[in-house]
């Protein structure tokens, strides 16, 4: 059967995929549209598969919400060109929305779910390597029920996420507590939740540091206590200066309008995973050394 124009462009609009695969599915198919989708659906699994293994560390944080509940979600890509795609955009959008409907229990679990087209998660991802020629990840996603809270979302670009869920006090403060996390990026909300092995780590360091000053015991141990109070300010919600207002800090803050922080979920996008680094000299001196051996 001849391929035409017409049907190449059909399957491209149903498809996404780029005109000359569109064209070659359809020959292989003898011009069925449905298998020329199904082939493409096998093919941009088989490339997704062959991209899994590259580092996808840009890409976007997003949020969604409802009465009940307020869902962050990282959905990464390789490069930041590609998080500012449409389609990128279209997916993580899309994914925030179905974690916030079906309330997942994990990353695996999420893959799995329909979105509004019928197509899973993976099904989805899967179709977009291949269209775009990346790897991208669902990497992970938070869902904070409101639970009588008064629960704020702050997003920074597409690259910091807060969500923030507040006893007391109003949507505004909320916001600026959300607003704070962002840019201060605080490990936790008070002292007591301060993890034990980070303090006991700081302990060690400071300890080491105030030994070599040559002091008394009693003398380094008061500076150790000192450095350590220190700490617990800079890493702590409550103890951090407010960033619109520095001469207070944010539970003074809190404490002004009677309120509380319940918990929050800062998401920065690409923390935490390994780039690869390219010294681009010393991979042109290899390729002139190889050239040369040539």
């Amino acid at each position: 059967m001849a391929v035409t124009a017409s049907m190449v462009k059909e399957l491209r609009e149903r498809s996404g995929a780029g005109m000359m695969e569109c064209k070659k599915a359809l020959v292989e198919t003898d011009g069925d549209i449905e298998a020329a989708i199904e082939h493409l659906r096998k093919s941009g699994a088989a490339k997704a598969a062959k991209k899994a293994g590259r580092i996808a560390a840009e890409g976007a944080i997003v949020l969604a919400a409802d009465g009940d509940a307020a869902v962050m979600v990282e959905v990464n890509s390789e490069t930041d060109f590609v998080a500012n795609d449409d389609n990128f955009t279209a997916f993580a959008d899309s994914v925030a929305q179905a974690v916030l409907k079906a309330q997942p229990a994990d990353v695996d679990a999420l893959r799995e779910l329909a979105l509004a087209d019928g197509e899973t998660v993976e099904q989805k991802r899967a179709a977009l390597v291949a269209k775009i020629g990346e790897n991208i990840d669902v990497r992970r996603f938070t869902r904070v029920p409101a639970a009588g809270a008064t629960l704020e979302s702050y997003l920074h670009g597409k690259r910091i996420g807060v969500v923030v869920a507040l006893d007391g006090g109003s949507a505004e403060l909320a916001r600026d507590v959300a607003m704070h996390i962002a840019a201060s990026n605080p490990v936790c909300v008070s002292e007591s939740d301060v993890p034990a092995d980070l303090l006991e780590k700081e302990r060690e360091i400071h300890q080491a540091q105030a030994a070599e000053s040559g002091k008394p015991p009693e003398i380094v141990e008061k500076m150790v206590t000192g450095r350590l109070k220190k700490f617990i300010a800079e890493v702590t919600l409550l103890g951090q200066p407010f960033v619109k207002d520095p001469d207070k800090t944010v539970a003074k803050l809190l404490g002004e309008h009677g309120a509380s922080v319940k918990g929050f979920v800062r998401y920065e996008v690409g923390e935490g995973i390994e780039k690869k680094e390219v010294n681009f000299a010393e991979e042109v001196a290899a390729q002139a050394r190889s050239a040369g051996q040539g």
